[in-house]
């Protein structure tokens, strides 16, 4: 039968609309709050019912709404934030589509209440469920409050879907959270009933971090903050010791916008990569700005999504910033003491953001060295010295053949002495590998792959690139490329493969890290066979050049593996273990 083509109800339309903003509860909260925060609030009030079904309720102290706008924002394509095409170029609010709104009072019965500064009176409407009432005086300070009530009330096979209430929750608290933590300068309060509210106060970002990630977060992240025009990220960042089961408490913003970016991802990734233990995820609260024109954010209705204009430039500033400061990371004796707890905990607070200072000591032997001279301890090496400690301390004994036993200011040091002497040989490795660039090796038969055509134009364009990476390939043919010769590292690696790994990276990301990532996986194993076994027996000069080499090499917190290699325990841990001084 034949359909005639015919336009939609406005409501339908509407309700059709909403299916893409209002998702569940959760995303009528965060449509809500920032609006608030566009309205300049410094104070935000979130009230909830039944995991937000029966009732959300937001207030804010914001700037407030003109009388004659209170109904017009309900309708669809009505903002205050832009006004032609050329303002979505450099959108610097959070909102700006004039969706939200009209959204939720097309699928929820809806009330707004604001007033604007210079007013006599406020202003509010209802609407139920795209019906809207007169505009009418009410009651209310300086600001805007906005309720919504039996959201899905019109649209029953959308509420259906809804999870339990405890879920719906879980998700209102998790929308908040991340609101949060994207501006410090607005307090926020959630009250979801039944239980104790979220009331988190605007000013010291520590305390927030505290509040929503944890104590531990914060004695265990690094501060990163590094501009080069025209970025600039800074934030926290964990250390790879303090890590998840689940990527569940990562939140990055770009221009105060939480977002998620696969090309973000992916660059945070590969800066972890060789720290961080396998199958954990890294915490963090990194915060991007960048100018409004270098990023798009009209991609997706709920504005998680973004598109850099030079994604390339935005992933490798990403990846060195973080990758320089976790680099950066060495033994440190100017570290605080962790704060008392009610059970004793082995951790790295000797972890910190500047390099060490080792001036105070003798140079360092290198390991070679030290092994082939095993000589006595000198007066600078003596434990009892201590106004010449240094970080690690000076090793006392050897324990079982496995771990060695320090003395720092701190308390006792126990080192793994094959993932220490392992990491310092994977990071030499590396540096003499990047010293003498990537050695090719000719093939005496080149591998013939077959692409696409854009592969192979890829390819061609990227032919310098691919050569720095230590790959010759030619095109052959149009849909066909000839790899020449290869990194001597990966000679026995599946070339083909490789090539096709490399462009599918310069298509989704507009580089590649495959081929170092090989390599460097290749080199890990290397230092791991070539590392300190088990069982070897070392003098106490040997001990102490181990420690000597830790406290100068980059990442000595983590083997390749991203095991710990050395763990402190403080002697107030130790005085509680023995009840000294109770």
């Amino acid at each position: 039968m034949l359909r005639r083509v015919q336009p939609l109800d406005a409501l339908v339309a509407d309700q059709i609309a909403a299916g893409e903003v209002v998702e569940r509860p959760a995303s009528v909260v965060k449509e809500l709050i920032e609006n608030s925060l566009d309205a300049g609030a410094r104070s935000i009030r979130v009230q909830t019912q039944q995991g937000g079904v029966k009732r959300i309720v937001v207030t804010d102290d914001g700037s407030g709404m003109h009388a004659d706008d209170v109904a017009l924002a309900l309708s669809r394509h009505t903002t205050s934030k832009i006004r032609s095409a050329d303002d979505l170029v450099g959108i610097a609010s959070l909102g700006f589509r004039g969706e939200a709104l009209a959204s939720v009072a097309s699928v929820a019965r809806a009330r707004i209440c604001s007033r604007a500064e210079g007013a006599a009176h406020a202003s509010q409407v209802e609407v139920h469920g795209g019906h809207r009432m007169p505009v009418a005086p009410g009651a209310h300070p300086l600001g805007t409050t906005v309720e919504v009530t039996d959201l899905f009330f019109n649209t029953p096979a959308r509420r259906k879907f809804l999870k339990t209430e405890r879920t719906e929750q879980r998700h209102i608290d998790l929308v908040v959270r991340r609101l949060a933590l994207g501006d410090f300068n607005v307090s926020f309060e959630l009250d979801q009933g039944g239980g104790k509210p979220l009331v988190l106060p605007a000013g010291d970002p520590h305390r927030r971090l505290e509040r929503l990630l944890g104590q531990g977060f914060v004695d265990a992240s690094l501060a990163v903050d590094e501009a080069r025009d025209p970025y600039r990220l800074w934030g926290w960042v964990g250390l790879p010791t303090y890590s998840r089961s689940q990527a569940d408490q990562q939140y990055f913003f770009v221009n105060g916008r939480v977002v998620r970016d696969k090309l973000v991802a992916h660059a945070i990734r590969q800066a972890y990569r060789d720290v961080l233990f396998h199958g954990r995820h890294p915490v963090f609260a990194l915060y991007l700005e960048l100018p409004a024109q270098g990023v798009d954010v009209n991609v997706h209705p709920t504005k998680h999504e973004v598109r850099f204009r030079d994604a390339r430039a935005v992933h490798d500033f990403v990846f060195g910033t973080l990758n320089r400061a976790l680099r950066e990371v060495r033994p440190t004796d100017q570290a605080e003491p962790l704060p008392p707890s009610s059970s004793t905990s082995w951790s790295q607070p000797g972890l910190g953001l500047a390099r060490s200072t080792l001036s105070a000591q003798r140079s360092p032997l290198s390991l070679a060295e030290a092994f082939a001279q095993a000589e006595p301890l000198t007066v600078s090496e003596s434990p009892g010295d201590e106004a010449q400690v240094p970080p690690l301390g000076f090793a006392l004994a050897q324990l079982h053949g496995v771990y060695v036993l320090a003395q720092n200011q701190q308390g006792l040091v126990v080192v793994d002495m094959h993932a220490a002497h392992e990491r310092i040989t994977y990071e030499k490795l590396k540096a003499q590998c990047a010293a003498d660039q990537i050695p090719q090796q000719r093939l005496l038969v080149p591998v013939r792959v077959d692409v696409s055509e854009n592969e192979a134009e890829l390819c061609e364009s990227t032919a310098e690139l691919l050569a720095e990476m230590g790959l010759v390939v030619d095109r052959s043919g149009p849909q066909t490329l000839a790899v020449r010769a290869v990194p001597v590292l990966l000679s026995d690696d599946n070339a083909e493969r490789l090539l096709r790994d490399v462009l599918a990276d310069l298509v989704e990301f507009g580089g590649s890290e495959r081929v170092r990532e090989r390599q460097q996986d290749l080199l890990a194993t290397m230092a791991c066979h070539g590392s300190l076994r088990a069982n070897r027996a070392l003098s106490i000069p040997e001990m102490n050049a181990l420690l000597r080499e830790m406290e100068q090499t980059e990442n000595a917190g983590q083997c390749n593996h991203g095991r710990p290699t050395y763990l402190v325990q403080s002697m107030a841990d130790l005085d509680r273990l023995f009840l000294r001084g109770q």
